[in-house]
């Protein structure tokens, strides 16, 4: 009996070694080896091991300081609600070098991974110090201070250092007199540059050459309107359309003197396709019913 009991427990011993050896060789194969291949670390051809410019490198240790990944993601998910308000969906090698990543999941703001060259830098800077400026209904606060905190090249430069990250001297001397607002916008405006947007949807400008807007004379639609520019469009263009520093006068609609007369076709695809560096396209996240409606009440601006 007792020989029998032996026999079972070196089976059992023998089962058990196995069993962990092949589990072993399992994992190592399944998720060490992997992690060793080119394939689980992809980057872009335009992604270099210096991925950012000393400003913009300060800009991202301010980015972190003051706490924005708190309320703003960097990562576009493959969701169609996601890439039709914020476009191309984030791709692993973006973030190659980054350290840390700054992905974030939170979304108290909008995403910001394709932020970058939707606005101008002036917008940026005075978006930061007086959000509620451009979005009365906004909660985020007011950073001024920005505007007053300089940079300081030594600390940039020893962090840069500590990163592996080299610049010449004459890049770290650049950053002397410049602040941390400067920085912060060479951040933003570098965001998600690295990947073409093939999901950007555009108004086809020849198909609103003729365009006529069916909501000139609809009071529903121009109040609808009104509720539109003074959620959205109040920031740059002011309450009574003529503009703040940051924006165009809307109450004139010859925007320029190539322009003389600007149909309502021109109106539409300017405001849902934006413009290059000044005004973000509308189309992503309004029907066209809305932007109709927001150029009709611009008319009633302009008279």
């Amino acid at each position: 009996m007792s020989e029998n009991n032996n026999s079972i427990y070196n089976k059992a011993l023998v089962f058990t070694v196995v069993a962990l050896v092949v589990i072993l060789i399992g994992t190592i194969a399944t998720v060490f080896v992997p992690m060793m291949t080119t394939a689980m670390h992809p980057k872009l051809e335009n992604v270099t091991e210096n991925p950012y410019t000393p400003l913009q490198l300060a800009g991202r240790d301010v980015y972190q300081k003051e706490g924005c990944i708190n309320c703003h993601s960097q990562t576009v998910r493959p969701l169609k609600a996601d890439v039709l308000r914020y476009g191309e969906i984030s791709q692993p090698g973006e973030s190659a070098y980054e350290r840390p990543f700054l992905w974030g999941s939170k979304r108290t703001g909008p995403d910001l991974a394709r932020v970058g060259g939707l606005y101008s830098d002036e917008w940026h800077k005075a978006h930061l110090i007086n959000p509620q400026h451009f979005f009365p209904k906004s909660n985020m606060p007011k950073h001024p201070w920005l505007a007053e905190k300089q940079l300081d090249p030594v600390e940039i430069e020893k962090h840069a250092k500590l990163l592996g990250l080299k610049y010449t001297q004459e890049d770290i001397d650049a950053l002397n007199g410049l602040t941390e607002l400067d920085a912060i916008v060479a951040y933003m405006q570098q965001l998600g540059t690295y990947v073409e947007n093939t999901h950007a949807i555009v108004a086809d400008e020849a198909a609103f050459e003729n365009a006529v807007n069916p909501f000139l004379n609809n009071q529903e639609k121009i109040s609808r309107g009104q509720e539109i520019f003074d959620l959205l469009c109040i920031g740059c263009h002011a309450s009574n359309g003529k503009g703040s520093a940051e924006g165009y006068d809307v109450t004139n609609v010859t925007f320029a003197e190539a322009l003389p007369d600007y149909t309502d076709g021109m109106m539409f695809t300017t405001i849902a396709n934006g413009i290059e560096g000044a005004m973000p396209s509308h189309l992503r996240f309004m029907t066209k019913d809305d932007i109709w409606s927001a150029a009709a009440y611009v008319r009633t601006l302009a008279k």
